[in-house]
């Protein structure tokens, strides 16, 4: 198979097109032949290495001290399962599939093998393969801070910082979805788009503070590192949550008693990558009530050029790459049936 590696930290050349072995399902994994991905901000900031202050050594010693640990990046995809192994009885070779290997990454590659208990979904039929693998990055993040850590309810003025990125527009739509009053914070370029995903409100930043003005919230999101504490505290209510998804060293640390010392709340750490976080995201996409943003789409010749897009920092949304194309999906059950008699790995 065909991937794109790395071996040292950098720009998006550091990326080589290079072949592979094509890896081998163990007993309870399955195959999947990788239709489209993303390229994120968590593959950004392992091969760029761009971290908070401060938190440079902390970043070498999840992505690798003096090279990366995880030279193949890909931190979501959506594809075929290509063969299972011996003890799998939940996938079928034929079926179409969601992963999220996160932060285990592995997706900028042909194929991929994944745990069948772990982080995979079948894929919704109402979906294409594009807007399945623009799901769980920013999906499962913003479900995770708005509805898990932060209780979100209906009723509620939230406002979002970086409404028009992978994980702003997904805390924009899945707010309103809870019944929330939702301001979004972005450029006057994509106050139409963030419109039109549900926002009531839109704020551009270039015009207008909203720490000087404007109403006060039940909960500020930052998504994007550019509201730290000192400047958002001004913005909440008494009571009022911070959901700190991107943010400075000092606020993730100490953030929380600097917070409480004001009689307010700032919840920061790691978004869960749980696998009934990414069952719940997908049953909105698949209802319609969730529409992952795709900005751009690059084939997997253009890598390079999807990494390059992603690093000016103006993506709206998502930025997918189609690795592999799939003339028919899903397959039907005979071909299935006949598939699984010659793909059953054991």
């Amino acid at each position: 198979m065909y991937a794109y590696t790395y071996t040292e930290y950098g720009g998006p050349d550091v990326l080589n097109y290079v072949e592979l072995p094509t890896p081998t399902p163990k007993a309870n994994e399955v195959l999947i032949r990788i239709v489209a991905t993303t390229v994120s901000a968590g593959d950004w900031r392992a091969r760029s290495l761009t971290m908070p202050a401060g938190l440079g050594l902390v970043g070498r010693l999840v992505f690798g001290i003096t090279r990366p640990r995880k030279p193949v990046l890909g931190t979501d995809l959506s594809g075929v399962v290509e063969a299972i192994g011996a003890d799998v009885t939940t996938f079928q070779p034929g079926d179409a599939v969601i992963g999220f290997p996160g932060a285990g990454f592995g997706a900028h590659a042909e194929y991929i093998t994944m745990p069948a208990d772990g982080k995979v979904v079948r894929k919704p039929e109402t979906l294409n393969f594009e807007e399945a693998a623009a799901i769980p990055f920013g999906a499962t993040t913003a479900y995770d801070f708005l509805i898990s850590k932060g209780k979100l309810r209906a009723g509620e003025r939230v406002l979002i910082n970086g409404a028009s990125g992978s994980v702003g527009s997904a805390c924009v739509q899945l707010a309103k979805h809870v019944g929330a009053e939702v301001t979004g914070i972005c450029s006057a370029t994509n106050a139409d788009l963030v419109r039109s995903i549900g926002a009531d409100h839109v704020i551009d930043y270039n015009t207008q503070d909203f720490t000087k003005e404007g109403p006060q919230y039940d909960m500020v999101v930052d998504t994007v590192d550019t509201a730290p504490w000192g400047r958002a505290r001004h913005a909440l209510v008494p009571n009022g949550r911070m959901l700190l998804i991107a943010g400075s060293t000092s606020d993730m640390i100490f953030g929380w008693l600097k917070a409480r010392l004001r009689g307010k709340r700032l919840i920061g750490g790691v978004a869960s990558e749980s696998v009934d976080i990414l069952r719940k995201v997908v049953d909105l996409a698949a209802a319609g009530d969730f529409h992952p943003v795709i900005d751009r789409s690059f084939d997997f010749s253009q890598m390079i050029a999807a990494h390059t897009h992603v690093d000016t920092g103006h993506k709206k949304g998502n930025v997918v790459v189609t690795v592999n194309q799939i003339s028919k999906s899903p397959r039907t059950a005979d071909e299935k049936l006949r598939l699984g008699a010659a793909a059953h790995v054991g």
